[in-house]
């Protein structure tokens, strides 16, 4: 009859060509197998803990340089209109000059 295993049973035995069972592992206690489930969801944790952090720090930092890129494309925007009004401006000294040249 085949014993059915749960998580705090120990490793489980290896059988030899005879039929004896014998065991590869170090027997592990459930209690050992309890403190290094422990130690894996701490772990865990502390590492979904640090990921969050990070992920908080990345946002903030995507908002800022989303800000700073608004704050570019205004710029560039000035800057276009103040080179078309130069154009501009340009282009009607340019016509002034001709007029001159013509008379």
């Amino acid at each position: 009859m085949k014993q059915n295993r749960t998580l705090f049973d120990d490793a489980p035995p290896v059988k030899k060509s005879g039929g004896k069972e014998i065991s590869n592992k170090k027997e592990v206690t459930p209690l050992d197998r309890l403190k290094n489930l422990e130690d894996k969801i701490t772990g865990a944790i502390e590492k979904v803990k640090t990921l969050k952090e990070e992920k908080a720090a990345l946002e903030l930092r995507i908002k800022e340089l989303e800000a700073r890129l608004s704050d570019k494309d205004h710029e560039i925007e000035k800057l276009q209109a103040e080179k078309t009004a130069i154009k501009s401006q340009v282009e009607g000294l340019l016509d002034e000059l001709d007029a001159l040249e013509v008379v």
